[in-house]
């Protein structure tokens, strides 16, 4: 089955095609998707920009319709795009579907952007003059996102950049092209126009290039060198650039927790979707009171994983997404025991087919470890002691990454305590640090973002300009 590149509203064949593969069974070949060259990703950068002022000035409710319809469709192909999505990446089924239903959700919410997206109008501090202020599109967005959620993650952008008028061009992760093909293929069956959404598949290393050059805006998901690579090349043209570049986010359990919730909460953050997601929970940071009882707590339900078929109702964690990112994080776990650290559990190879390991747990850490500044990236999760709630505060804060953040407590003090003085743009009390809704403001500080939050009431600041106009009634007739 071979799946070619959209440009300007038709399919376009690509310079080669690259076999798409399951991560639990590699034998099982998905399907063939085209690469495209960087002459194509500029032609679909000009398909962009001709398709943009129309766009642009379409009326509001067509954009909210179309929009509408675009998850109308993905809730009612959510089991197989779901299947699709779990073949391709290597969650579970139950959080393949529960991705294909949420980006329905981010479709439906974006829906009612265009019929939100006000202004305002105020008197002028001069005699018969008006301030009128308003939004307008920024043109032609070029979106790269990564693998780990490979539907999710074009829908929350692609929604809102076409719900402000702007037109796109996609370029998905080369490892998980499947669902962002299926997206394309939707979005043209609810009616988009040609040429106002794009796609163009291929390694970001020959793309990215001609996207940053082309477009009038970037927004980025993905690993923090490329993120820099993308602002350095932005800087000349003055284009906006929005980056999210993962965390390293620690999970507080203070000595009144309940301990179960705790060790429910940590499970969940660190090992759900096989650790792949840059809001996962990686550094536990214990107060020393409760250390013992909880990290008892943990290994038991870490070991009590099920481990497997991802498309099997039974299956907790399923494979890392390919051997390459295998390699990597069985070679953190190498070093963290060098290191010093102790493998409390898992951290081996599955012998079977696919990319399957045990999921670490690792305690006896501290915070200058190695496996505790990088952001790995699978299922590794290393436990840290603390003396108090200002000692967890400072390790939490502690690293270059400030993505998310969580604290399980009793304490409503400790809780508003730990939710002012956390560095993170995420905060969870009593929850896990990943998972968050799709109407919110989305986003980290420090090495972990850059150029303003994604999704909910943020999205307008980065995909619209602002623009402030005086009106002298005096002369009007």
């Amino acid at each position: 089955m071979e799946k070619l590149n959209w440009i300007g509203g038709r399919q376009v064949a690509g310079i080669r095609l690259t076999p798409n593969s399951n991560p639990a069974n590699p034998d099982d070949v998905i399907g063939h998707y085209a690469c495209a060259s960087p002459d194509q990703a500029a032609e679909a950068i000009a398909a962009a920009r001709a398709a943009a002022p129309a766009w642009a000035a379409t009326n509001p409710q067509t954009r909210s319709d179309i929009l509408r319809r675009t998850g109308d469709l993905l809730h009612a192909h959510a089991e197989e795009l779901g299947a699709l999505l779990t073949r391709e990446e290597g969650k579970t089924l139950r959080e393949g579907i529960g991705e294909v239903r949420r980006s329905a959700q981010i479709f439906h919410y974006a829906a009612g952007e265009p019929l939100r997206a006000g202004g305002e109008s105020l008197p002028g501090l001069r005699d018969g003059m008006t301030v009128v202020v308003s939004r307008e599109p920024v043109g032609v967005v070029g979106l790269i996102t990564p693998w780990n959620f490979p539907m999710a993650l074009p829908a929350w952008k692609t929604a809102y950049a076409m719900a402000y008028g702007n037109t796109v061009v996609l370029k998905p992760s080369d490892v998980t092209p499947a669902c962002a093909w299926e997206l394309a293929s939707l979005l043209h069956q609810a009616g988009l126009p040609a040429g106002v959404f794009n796609l163009v598949m291929g390694p970001g290393s020959r793309l990215g290039p001609a996207l940053v050059d082309g477009a009038d805006a970037i927004s980025f998901t993905g690993s923090p060198g490329v993120g820099q690579d993308i602002l350095a090349r932005s800087v000349p043209r003055r284009i906006k650039v929005q980056l999210e570049l993962g965390g390293k986010n620690p999970l507080v359990v203070l000595d009144d927790a309940d301990l179960d919730l705790a060790a429910d909460i940590a499970v969940q953050g660190a090992f759900h979707s096989t650790g792949q997601r840059c809001t996962a929970t990686s550094r536990i940071i214990v107060h020393r009171h409760v250390h013992d009882a909880f990290v008892e707590r943990l290994v038991a339900r870490t070991r009590g994983l099920r481990v497997g078929d991802p498309m099997a109702p039974e299956t907790d964690m399923g494979p890392v997404v390919n051997e390459g990112q295998l390699q990597k994080n069985l070679g953190y776990v190498a070093e963290a025991r060098t290191e010093g650290a102790e493998l409390a559990c898992g951290g081996k190879r599955l012998d079977r087919p696919g990319w399957f390991m045990e999921p670490a747990l690792f305690v006896g850490t501290n915070n200058a470890m190695r496996i505790n500044r990088d952001e790995v990236f699978g299922p590794v999760a290393c436990i840290i002691s603390a003396d108090d709630l200002d000692h967890a505060i400072a390790i939490a804060n502690d690293s270059e990454h400030a993505l998310s953040s969580g604290v399980v407590t009793r304490s409503l003090s400790a809780a508003e305590a730990f939710r002012r003085r956390s560095h993170a743009g995420l905060v969870m009390v009593n929850a896990p640090t990943a998972g968050i809704d799709y109407h919110v403001p989305f986003g980290g500080r420090g090495a972990s973002g850059y150029g303003g939050r994604e999704q909910g009431s943020a999205a307008i600041e980065f995909f619209t300009e602002g623009k402030t106009a005086y009106v002298n009634h005096g002369v009007i007739g």
